[in-house]
């Protein structure tokens, strides 16, 4: 056993002294310091500048795959509104048809069922109405089709709204068509 440790010493020490010999560092003294110095600043100065490099890579990529984050999270939310899109005619036809009669007959009262029914599955989906008559006219959400001279509303107050807007989560789908007060005494 102890010829065994005294061999594996040997070996190691001339494994050190081949390392060392490959490095050119063996017995040899050093010729010039400041060259020495010199060459040992132009290494730090090449690892400072990888290490830079290397933290701007990672930087990047995390900021790439933030940005992939979002985006599927963006096409998930909105994946819909091409679809929704396609449905608010219908609600507005339900609209038309619960207006234009005014009998409760059983008929009547299904048509409303079926509406509220699709307005409650685009709620879920997350439709909103956009809040229209009796509010300040937001040209981000309401389309002015007349301006109307009156005295009995604030200026740019929402007189009638002709047609509902809707907006999934904060993305406009489509703007209210509305009547806007001009109120010149204001």
């Amino acid at each position: 056993m102890a010829r065994a440790n005294g061999k594996r010493q040997f070996e190691e020490q001339q494994l050190d002294e081949q390392e060392l010999a490959a490095q050119g560092l063996d017995d040899q003294p050093v010729a010039n310091d400041s060259a020495v110095a010199a060459e040992l600043e132009k290494l730090r100065a090449e690892r400072d500048l990888l290490v830079d490099r290397m933290a701007r890579m990672q930087a990047e990529f995390d900021n790439a795959r933030k940005r992939a984050a979002k985006e599927q999270q963006d096409y998930r939310d909105y994946a819909l509104s091409d679809t929704i899109k396609a449905l608010i005619p219908v609600l507005d036809s339900f609209d038309r048809a619960l207006r234009s009669s005014p009998e409760k007959s059983e008929f009547h009262m299904g048509v409303e069922l079926i509406h509220k029914q699709l307005q409650d599955a685009l709620t879920r989906l997350g439709v909103q109405v956009i809040a229209a008559k009796g509010e300040q006219f937001d040209p981000r959400f309401h389309e002015a089709i007349e301006m109307v001279d009156t005295e009995e509303a604030r200026d740019n107050e929402v007189l009638e709204e002709l047609q509902h807007g809707y907006k999934l989560k904060e993305r406009l789908l489509r703007p209210a068509m509305v009547r806007v007060a001009r109120n010149s005494t204001q």
